[in-house]
């Protein structure tokens, strides 16, 4: 029900797995439920994050002290729910996406775990979202998965929302290896704002081989 890293075999990603804080009834609950949804043919499951992605996360925004978040990509909330978790009480993140069904069970689950008042959800297009927020330093930490064309334009809008040393994280920036011989217009979308964010002097970029790739970008 966990997607595994494509650079790991199963046996390797078991033992990573094994080896990390495990999900708790919440986690598992959510993935489990996510999984049904996508054999009945509602969504596909790919799109939601692995649990130990998650925990990094959690343990990323905790160890930053983050207080103000933006998520661009909700889904079915597991990544939502992490970044929630590493939040103080009075943390605050705002998610932007596009589909009611699919963030009507993120909301079921982040009251489940408690953390439902931390949470803004804003349906509409992310980008037109994004542009309405104001131009001024608002956000600790910024998470996007969401359409790949549009990666690059988030990124934009995001860098004078973000308090200097902000992080950005960006999630597939390996396109399961296709970065390397594009086959697709998101693949190619990735590779060309992979190759542009490393020569950017206003980030500071490492791309992570965790999962399907995941950028770590930091506001100089």
């Amino acid at each position: 029900m966990t997607p595994r890293p494509f650079l790991l075999s199963q046996q390797m990603a078991d033992y990573v797995r094994a080896s990390s804080e495990a999900p708790d009834d919440v986690v598992t609950d959510l993935v489990a439920e996510t999984a049904a949804m996508a054999e009945r043919g509602e969504l596909s499951a790919t799109m939601q994050i692995g649990s130990d992605q998650g925990a990094f996360m959690q343990l990323l925004t905790r160890a930053l002290g983050v207080r103000t978040a933006i998520e661009i990509g909700t889904f079915t909330g597991l990544s939502a729910l992490c970044i929630a978790r590493g939040l103080p009480e009075d943390g605050r993140l705002l998610c932007l996406d596009l589909n009611a069904d699919w963030t009507a069970v993120a909301r079921r689950y982040w009251d489940r775990a408690g953390v439902g008042d931390r949470i803004e959800l804003r349906l509409g297009p992310a980008l037109t979202s994004l542009r309405a927020l104001p131009l001024e330093p608002t956000f600790d930490l910024a998470f996007v998965d969401a359409d790949k064309t549009g990666y690059a334009a988030y990124v934009e809008e995001l860098y004078p929302r973000l308090r200097p040393d902000g992080v950005v994280l960006l999630d597939n920036t390996l396109r399961g290896g296709h970065v390397l011989a594009p086959r697709s217009d998101d693949d190619r979308a990735i590779a060309a704002l992979n190759a542009a964010l490393a020569a950017d002097p206003r980030w500071e970029t490492v791309l992570l081989p965790l999962a399907d790739g995941l950028t770590v970008l930091r506001r100089r």
